[in-house]
């Protein structure tokens, strides 16, 4: 299988390069500016060798034509791109511009699930980006090394509510809760954003909630906390 791999920014498009080439896939990389990582060039060139070509984000036709080049069949979704860089600035190609007026709305499903037919007509299916990551994914239950204590559980029940109700709604998929009141609520700016304003707002003891949307499309939208 030869995987066209779409690579946003943090280490996730490099987790998933490792895992498909571990697993005898060749890979050609579509990294875009200003989002993925520049190491991920030093990366590609190790052995065995994936091609790697730096794209801006408005550049889905460039995208395109790369990967078909390459002969590739298969296509992932890697790394987060700031839903907001929509809005700053980003001048689209003649594709990424179809893709953009046949939108209803421009929320980050959308967008992104309009980008997948394109890619699907083009003759590339788009995975679940954890396809080769299964080991990696979180486990039901405790995986911080103790049990939370009676006040943490009520805050974090009560923020499950929350998150469970703004994801229903689209607007974002996290909150930030402390002593069972809401301190931030996660929308376009994005999780790291949110826990940021929410340690400024109410310091220490603000417990973080992210859940997944209903009917959440695994190939290029999965739910995720990490560690620096």
């Amino acid at each position: 299988m030869h995987i066209g791999l779409i690579a946003g920014n943090g280490r996730f498009p490099f987790l998933v390069l490792d895992a498909a080439r571990r697993l005898g896939h060749q890979v050609t990389i579509a990294a875009v500016n200003d989002e993925a990582s520049p190491e991920l060039s030093a990366e590609a060139g190790r052995e065995p060798r994936a091609r790697i070509v730096w794209l801006s984000l408005g550049q889905l036709g460039k995208c395109i034509e790369t990967f078909k080049e390459a002969g590739v069949t298969h296509a992932l979704m890697a790394g987060q791109v700031k839903h907001v860089k929509i809005f700053s600035g980003v001048v689209p190609d003649r594709v990424m511009l179809s893709v953009l007026f046949r939108l209803r709305s421009k929320n980050t499903d959308a967008v992104i699930s309009a980008i997948a037919d394109v890619l699907e007509e083009h003759g590339m299916k788009l995975l679940d980006s954890t396809v080769f990551l299964e080991p990696l994914l979180a486990r039901e239950g405790n995986m911080a090394g103790r049990d939370t204590t009676p006040e943490e559980r009520a805050d974090l029940e009560f923020g499950y509510r929350m998150a469970d109700a703004i994801a229903g709604l689209d607007i974002g998929q996290a909150v930030a809760v402390k002593d069972t009141a809401v301190v931030a609520v996660e929308a376009m700016e994005g999780t790291d954003e949110l826990i940021a304003r929410a340690g400024r707002l109410a310091g220490a003891g603000v417990r973080i909630v992210k859940v997944a949307k209903p009917n959440q499309d695994m190939r290029f939208d999965v739910p995720v906390v990490g560690v620096p």
